[in-house]
């Protein structure tokens, strides 16, 4: 462990660089209890991809943490479900019923799911099993829980205490219309129970009372015991100071928020978590991903063409630049996933600690990391169910698979398995309705003739690597400008795409003599 640690305490991999931000924090503040790593979660909605990145790159920084030292650590998993409900969400039913309870707290809506006791609970709920089908090591706390039961009481009379240092911080941030109303406590009114946003007086810091106009009458109410909200940056702030957070991430959008957060929880006697800006994710576009625009890529959708390994991997990978969420990165992410996989056994401590599985794995120390990987890439099976057509199954794959890998089966090879049901999947609702092969032009109809006769006489065992000379010495050969224009040829003519795989191993797979009838097909 003295070695890990040691490469670790100088390792480039953004999550021990976060690690050793929280270790310094700790050398020079101390810590009573365990060292706390949050993440929030609104509760109006159901979890989702942002979710899990969010969550997971916390769980890496974690355990990274983990190997640094030996100090006991917590993941707090925090939902704002005392949020006053602002909109109606599109997807969930009973939208009048819900329309009827806006501004009132989450907790005590009524849930429109009709299965749990309020909305809030129906979706804290949903964030739970989200969280336990992943395996993340989490505490779950309520919002709403600390504030009924007292548990932020005394940090409630701390904001009341610091009230005119907290709004002087809020106030040059607010336009003029807001601010007029702006408080950093919302009380919640006992005649609507609607969460207010209203101007208050602080009639008694030390017992929790405050004045302000409900309906036109002058009440004098506390805040304590869940008969307030704060404004959530107030809120952010409170909860790291109250919580003790020594770690929390979001999102580049909340940059400023975090600003002024951390500037309040300076004034409430307590200082800012550590914490990574991470960049937003775009579209095939290039444009912010956004859930009104719908444009976005669900967990659901990445789940059913990738797997959940190579979905982490793309979460880990560059944090603080923006990328690309979208159908086709999914390909590659699952394959370069297992090609770092591959790699990691013989690396040396150095590399193995900026290898992406090395943090996607639980274990601070890497042991459990997977040291096989699948015989065929996932580009390569696309390839293959993309020229057996939409209705190819999985049978039928293995079928190719018997002379490529001969102990090929789904008990032998269980993640080759899955990555099969993956391609087709992927194959049928994306890839085949956009092939369109053409017919070959010019040096391509004699370098294809060539090809056959080069592949007539061949066993149908013969070697990946040895096919692929051929095709190279062809490609030399043929009269091409570029070896690239003879493998474009290739894939647009035979897969009736514009890139393809390595075409000895697709070769290999698909079988000599099934290549055979598609260069047949071309050439006809």
């Amino acid at each position: 462990m003295t070695d890990l640690r040691d490469a670790a305490m100088v390792s480039k991999a953004w999550p021990f660089e976060e690690a050793r931000k929280v270790l310094k924090r700790l050398d020079k503040d101390g810590k009573d209890g365990p060292v706390i790593f949050e993440t929030g979660y609104g509760p109006s909605g159901l979890p989702h991809i942002g979710t899990f990145n969010e969550v997971l790159r916390t769980t890496m920084v974690r355990r990274a943490f983990e190997t640094l030292s030996d100090l006991p650590t917590k993941l707090v998993a925090f939902s704002d479900d005392m949020d006053g409900l602002r909109k109606v969400p599109d997807n969930v039913p009973n939208q009048a019923m819900l329309t009827e309870h806006l501004g009132k707290p989450l907790t005590r809506i009524p849930d429109p799911f009709e299965k749990f006791d309020s909305f809030a609970a129906h979706n804290n709920a949903m964030l739970r099993e989200f969280l336990d089908r992943f395996g993340f090591d989490y505490e779950f706390v309520s919002s709403t829980t600390q504030y009924e039961g007292g548990v932020f009481d005394e940090a409630l009379k701390n904001v009341l205490r610091r009230y005119q240092a907290i709004m002087d911080i809020m106030l040059p941030t607010l336009r003029k219309e807001r601010a007029a109303t702006y408080s950093p406590v919302l009380p919640i009114s006992q005649k609507s129970g609607i969460v207010l946003q209203v101007p208050l007086t602080v009639v008694d810091a030390e017992a929790g009372l405050v004045s302000f106009e409900d309906e036109g009458e002058t009440v004098t109410q506390s805040i304590l015991g869940g008969m307030s909200k704060l404004q959530w940056k107030v809120d952010w702030a409170m909860r790291w100071v109250a919580i003790g957070v020594d770690y929390e991430m979001y999102g580049k959008d909340l940059t400023d928020s975090g600003i002024q957060s951390g500037k309040i929880a300076q004034v409430l006697g307590g200082r800012k978590p550590e914490g990574l800006i991470y960049e937003m994710f775009l579209d095939e576009k290039g444009e912010k991903i956004s859930k009104s625009k719908g444009n976005g890529l669900s967990l659901e959708d990445w789940l059913s063409y990738g797997s959940e390994d190579s979905l982490a991997f793309y979460a880990y990978r560059e944090p603080k630049s923006a990328k690309q969420l979208h159908l086709g990165v999914i390909p590659r992410a699952v394959d370069e996933y297992f090609q770092f996989r591959g790699n990691y056994a013989a690396q040396p401590i150095e590399q193995k600690l900026g290898n992406p599985v090395h943090h996607i794995h639980s274990g601070p120390d890497g042991s459990h990391v997977p040291t096989d990987v699948p015989p065929v890439t996932f580009g390569l099976l696309l390839n293959l169910a993309g020229v057996m057509g939409p209705h190819a199954t999985a049978p039928q794959v293995w079928g190719y698979l018997a002379n490529y890998v001969p102990d090929a089966s789904a008990a032998t090879h269980p993640e080759l398995a899955m990555l099969i049901n993956l391609a087709l999947a992927y194959n049928r609702d994306h890839v085949a309705p956009t092939l369109q092969r053409r017919k070959p032009e010019g040096v391509e109809v004699e370098a294809l003739k060539r090809l056959d006769a080069e592949l007539a006489p061949m066993a149908a065992d013969t070697s990946a690597e040895d096919i692929q000379n051929i095709v190279y010495e062809i490609g030399k050969t043929g009269g091409f400008e570029n070896l690239r224009d003879w493998f474009k040829a290739l894939y647009e003519t035979l897969l009736g795409s514009s890139a393809g795989p390595r075409m000895g191993s697709f070769i290999g797979l698909y079988g000599i003599e099934n290549t055979r009838k598609l260069i047949a097909e071309a050439l006809a």
